[in-house]
């Protein structure tokens, strides 16, 4: 029984908006399932059996606090004009400049039109491969305590982890990597960014839920109510959930 990581999860108030803000940044394909629910993902993307991870945009009635998001996206280059010219192309489709204390580095931080924030990497030979998005990255206090629950949760194979940080990548070699970066300062406000997971075919759903509640998962009621999937929380708070395969 394992899981794999298949959505980021934004919440939006016009979902449809920061969607195609997504699309356009992504190169990718932008559609709407359902009322308030936007899917950004690559031609001929199968979701049931995903190749990468996408982006889904739900819409909320809240807008984004202050506060930094815990759960962000980088985004690859291949060179430096690559990476300038991304950057001129975002914000002047809605990105604003972010400052959220990365000081003089050479990636630059962006926010989408509704304030989530992101990072334009400088071109890494690492992230070549990945497509645009390089990697999913989610702040928490203890990447190895991280390491353990995450590791058993999901199917991808553990890169490297330290006291810095926990890094993960799909063992066919495709797509993003998942970094839990250790960050300073403790989490204060639900996720508006998160991880959506899914399960293989012949596992269930329910015994891939009390499994992760035996890792130090737990149960969590965001007036979901009565729907399909399940919502949880790793043992630092992380929202995620489980999909149903529908």
């Amino acid at each position: 029984m394992t899981l794999r990581p298949v959505l980021v999860n934004i919440k939006a108030v016009d979902d449809s908006a920061v969607g195609r803000f997504w699309g356009e940044a992504l190169g990718w394909a932008v559609s709407s399932r359902e009322h308030g629910e936007t899917a950004v993902k690559p031609a001929g993307f199968d979701w049931l059996d995903p190749v990468t991870v996408c982006v889904d945009v739900v819409a909320v009635p809240e807008p984004k606090t202050t506060t930094k998001n815990r759960v962000h996206l980088d985004l690859a280059t291949t060179s430096a004009a690559h990476q300038a010219e991304l950057v001129a192309r975002l914000e002047a489709l809605g990105a604003t400049p972010a400052h959220v204390g990365q000081g003089d580095v050479p990636w630059t931080v962006l926010a989408d039109p509704e304030g989530n924030e992101f990072c334009v990497l400088e071109p890494r030979e690492i992230y070549r491969d990945t497509g645009p998005i390089a990697r999913v990255v989610v702040d928490c206090a203890n990447p190895r305590a991280m390491a353990r629950f995450w590791g058993e949760a999901m199917d991808w194979p553990l890169h490297e982890v330290t006291d810095e940080h926990a890094v993960w990548r799909s063992a066919k070699g495709v797509g993003p990597y998942l970094e839990f970066l250790r960050t300073p300062g403790a989490k204060t406000v639900p996720d508006r960014v998160h991880l959506d997971l899914l399960r293989y075919p012949h596992d269930d759903q329910e015994a891939e839920v009390a499994r992760l509640r035996a890792l130090g998962a737990t149960d969590l009621d965001l007036g979901q109510g009565d729907v399909p999937w399940r919502c949880l929380a790793d043992p630092e708070g992380h929202e995620f959930c489980v999909l149903a395969r529908s």
